[in-house]
């Protein structure tokens, strides 16, 4: 259907520039403008989709939808924003995405909005590529199967997982192969919201509900009616919430605050948590009747430290993702970067990963990744085994006195420590440990 032409309005230059050079890379035509005046001297028409900020000087973003009324808008927004997204969409945007936003996000969302009809089959038929889910891993490919039998269905799911394992992408995994992708997805993260304005997020508010509440306020389930609803970290959601949830989940319906009358409302929910929702419910901390309502289906994510073999694309994924992102050559990672990625045990998972590697690619002015500029501090009693253990090779501690006795001549401490991947104080800490002292008539 021929290359997909798309207008990015968005005042701020470098971030314009960043979303028009990546999405050139990806293969569409792209244009931008500055704000709604410049976007109207373009023939909106000819447009395929128009991303817009909605905070820009001038007129806010939403007034481009009245602009163009058939052409589909996404928008753009910080999270504390996140309100204004939902009145835009109320508008008729059909999605917004909440800044600062992952790359990754941006074009799944993207290609949902402008993909063929031709298309729609296949995608449907693999969830994964649809958000740049990657992995090999006898785990991650259960969690497809298991993600593309259930998407098809309105069955409530709960996705268990360590912090920064991609939860959020699973759910949008399930979404955009689910009856309702042509609908809403609306996503919070109940631990980013205060206790005493959760309920008035997530079901809304009538004038003069409480103070502060000058004008009615429609609430992210209603948002979400006919589409799906994403609840990051439902543990933290209060008990009070819980049981406006639970009607929601029951009988359909859902009461905004300081209202008497309810609205029927037809929501598919995917909840994420890291916590054990079942051992905090026999305490009270979370309500066991909602509980067995979410848990219809678990999908359980793995951490990093389980995916070993999974590392090496992951990272591969990420630095080629960051080199066009940031307008650099192609980096690769030197031998060192490479045993410290593979060795590292990321406590904080695919997040981590992705920091760490743009990170580097920000700091890098050389063709090649060092391991100083993954900022890793390698713990030793940390570290996992591979799954695949080769006793022919070094053990950590074997590589670490080996390079140490052979280096140590010619090397200054901090060479020693920018090579082995740690602090200086981490290398005086395993010279002690391992009896390696260093003569003070070498150099420092």
């Amino acid at each position: 259907m021929g290359t997909k032409e798309i207008l990015i309005i968005e005042d701020e230059v470098v971030i314009r520039s960043s979303i028009r050079k990546f999405l050139h890379k990806q293969g569409y035509k792209v244009s931008e403008a500055g704000s709604v005046a410049e976007a109207t001297a373009f023939n909106l028409t000819n447009f395929d989709l128009i991303i817009t900020d909605l905070r820009l000087p001038g007129a806010i973003g939403t007034d481009i939808i009245k602009q163009a009324p058939d052409i589909p808008v996404l928008v753009m927004t910080s999270y504390a924003s996140v309100t204004s997204a939902v009145d835009a969409m109320k508008l008729g945007a059909v999605d917004y995405i909440a800044k600062p936003f992952n790359y990754d996000d941006l074009l799944s969302t993207v290609r949902r909005v402008v993909s063929e009809e031709d298309k729609t089959a296949d995608d449907k038929q693999s969830p994964a590529p649809l958000t740049n889910m990657l992995g090999k891993c006898a785990a991650m490919l259960t969690l497809f199967e298991q993600i593309a039998k259930v998407a098809p269905t309105d069955t409530n799911v709960l996705i268990q997982g360590e912090s920064g394992t991609g939860k959020e992408l699973v759910a949008k995994a399930i979404h955009v192969s689910s009856k309702q992708s042509k609908a809403n997805m609306i996503s919070l993260n109940c631990a980013a919201i205060p206790d005493s304005l959760i309920e008035s997020e997530l079901f809304g508010h009538e004038k003069g509900a409480f103070t502060g509440a000058t004008s009615r306020r429609l609430g992210l389930v209603e948002a979400a009616d006919g589409g799906t609803l994403f609840l990051d970290e439902i543990g933290e959601l209060p008990l009070e919430a819980q049981a406006r949830l639970l009607r929601v989940l029951q009988e359909g319906e859902v009461r905004r605050v300081g209202s008497v009358e309810t609205i029927k409302v037809k929501v598919r929910l995917v909840a994420a948590t890291h916590r054990d929702l079942k051992s905090l419910a026999k305490t009270g901390g979370f309500r066991e009747d909602l509980y067995y309502r979410l848990n219809v289906v678990k999908l359980t994510l793995p951490p990093l430290r389980e995916r070993r073999s999974d590392l090496e694309e992951l990272s591969q994924h990420f630095l080629r993702l960051n080199c066009e992102k940031l307008g650099k050559p192609c980096l690769s990672f030197s031998e060192e970067s490479r045993r410290l990625i593979e060795s590292y045990h990321w406590p904080g998972n695919i997040r981590e990963l992705e920091n760490a590697i743009e990170r580097a690619v920000i700091l890098c002015e050389e063709p090649v990744i060092s391991p100083d500029l993954l900022s890793i501090e390698l713990d030793v009693s940390l570290i996992e085994p591979t799954d695949e253990p080769d006793p022919e090779e070094l053990s950590l501690e074997d590589y670490f006195l080996k390079f140490v006795q052979e280096n140590q001549d010619q090397m200054t401490e901090t060479e020693l420590s920018q090579k082995l991947g740690i602090s200086r104080k981490a290398l005086w800490q395993k010279r002690q440990k391992h009896n390696i002292p260093r003569e003070k008539s070498r150099r420092n």
